[in-house]
């Protein structure tokens, strides 16, 4: 019995292991988040909207059953008062006429995020490709511009910024409803005002309009009326775990996740369980097991939680405009994402979880020990490592200067942003594992000296100076 203890208590010690008592991670305990985040009671946490506040109040509740110390303005919340802006489905009129046939795009199949009002007699219409826009929009002067919807949303503030020409207004077909939180209306942000002079922009996501508008020939009608506008108050949650080192416990592991989804579209309810009520849920069992551990990290642990990400990623670029912590002291930011799907778009996940940006920084390195020992595979996935880099929360921080990057087991599968993300679809017991590995990482990065630092790859590079300009005491660049 005594060579076994001592067999089994060297073994533990050559794998390195870093004490976390992970295994109270149980499938259970997450399956349970997650069924009540992504209920219909919490009606797909659309930003804003009641069931996104008692998702907040949930994670508040959990933060504070861990044992985690407030960090907001309010208790756990860092608020934020906006302006929410909305339109009824009837103040939109549109109506394309080609081919001698007049086609009236139904109630709700346009909207616009845009303030003032919209008046178009029959106006020749101009499609060109998202590129041809760019690059030579002055054909479509006085005209309609007609595009395809970009792949992410802030891509149509872009363009509006980058319009050489002066169409009247912009037609973006957007079939399958990637844009827009399904809440009915739009946030303001008090301190991004809109481009001076920017072209009215809609969404079109009636096929037969749109069919018609692509082939050319086409002019449109259009009513739009002014939105009406009320205050709005938004919360991302967040509490910390302080570090046991003099020193070093002034300094932030931030461990970040979404909490909104895309809301109610169409009277269906967008669920959001994958997308990304599996994030966050890995994040509060991390925060439990690391709070109840006796020996504190040497560096405090952040866990935060965001709202907006599925509108541009608008809680995180609200924090790095207002940082309860310097970002200067902020080590790192691992953003999770889409923990709890195995099934692919290309392939079944087990056991692995992906990194995006993963040469962009030494953290891969850092988090291989954790991997290691927990039997998880971390990788870098050949196309998506990068392009997926600037499409999810991670993105705020790194360009504030932070080495920041976001975590997932699955980048595609059968329902994102789909009304079929539910609880039910999750592999809860591969979840754990991840889970554990995750947490275990946090654990290592806190509890290190070194602290992660963005490495000479060239897509890192103006990460890499503004982070340099963080630790120099200087205003990072914007």
């Amino acid at each position: 019995m005594r060579l076994y203890v001592t067999a089994l208590v060297l073994a533990l010690a050559s794998a390195g292991c870093a004490q976390v008592p992970t295994a109270a991670i149980s499938p259970e305990a997450l399956r349970t988040h997650v069924q009540y985040l992504s209920s219909d009671q919490l009606e797909g946490r659309g930003t804003p909207s009641r069931g996104q506040d008692l998702a907040t109040d949930y994670i508040a509740a959990q933060f504070r059953k861990a044992g985690l110390e407030p960090a907001g303005d309010d208790g756990y919340f860092q608020t934020a008062t906006w302006q929410y802006a909305e339109r009824n489905a009837d103040d939109v009129s549109l109506t394309v006429l080609a081919g001698g046939a007049s086609i009236a795009v139904p109630s709700g199949g346009a909207t616009g995020n845009f303030l003032d009002p919209v008046t178009l007699a029959a106006t020749p219409a101009v499609f060109m490709s998202w590129k041809d826009a760019l690059d030579n929009s002055e054909a479509a002067n006085g005209k309609v511009l007609v595009v395809p919807a970009p792949p992410v949303p802030r891509a149509a503030r872009q363009l509006q910024e980058k319009l050489k020409g002066k169409p009247l207004l912009v037609v973006m077909i957007d079939r399958e409803r990637r844009h827009g939180a399904g809440t009915g209306g739009w946030l303001i942000d008090p301190e991004q005002a809109a481009p001076q002079g920017a072209v009215p922009v809609l969404l079109l996501h009636a096929p037969d309009a749109a069919a018609a508008l692509e082939k050319g020939g086409a002019s449109v009608s259009a009513r739009v009326a002014a939105p009406r506008i009320r205050p709005v108050k938004l919360r991302n949650v967040v509490g910390v775990l302080r570090g046991a080192d003099p020193v070093l416990k002034n300094t932030y592991v931030l461990m970040t996740a979404h909490h909104d989804h895309v809301g109610i579209r169409d009277g269906e309810i967008y669920n959001g369980a994958n997308d990304d009520a599996s994030g966050v849920v890995s994040l509060i069992e991390a925060a439990n097991v690391l709070a109840a551990r006796k020996e504190r990290a040497r560096r405090s642990i952040v866990f935060m939680t965001f709202f907006g990400e599925e509108l541009g990623m608008l809680g995180s670029k609200y924090y790095a405009r207002h940082p309860v912590f310097p970002l200067k002291d902020t080590v790192v930011n691992i953003n999770l994402e889409q923990t709890g799907r195995t099934d692919d778009s290309e392939g079944k996940q087990l056991d692995s979880i992906a990194m995006t940006g993963y040469d962009f920084s030494t953290l891969g390195d850092m988090l291989k020990k954790s991997a290691e020992r927990t039997g998880v595979r971390l990788w870098k996935h050949a196309a998506f490592s990068d392009a997926f880099f600037s499409r999810a929360d991670n993105q705020s921080l790194a360009d504030a200067g932070v080495p920041a990057h976001t975590l997932s087991v699955a980048y595609g599968f059968p329902d994102y942003h789909g009304k079929d993300d539910t609880w039910d679809k999750l592999d809860y017991d591969n979840m754990a594992r991840v889970t554990r590995m995750l947490t275990e990482g946090v654990y290592d990065i806190a509890n290190a000296t070194e602290r992660p630092t963005w490495t000479a790859a060239p897509k890192a590079a103006n990460y890499a100076a503004k982070g340099r300009a963080l630790t120099a005491g200087e205003a990072a660049a914007k």
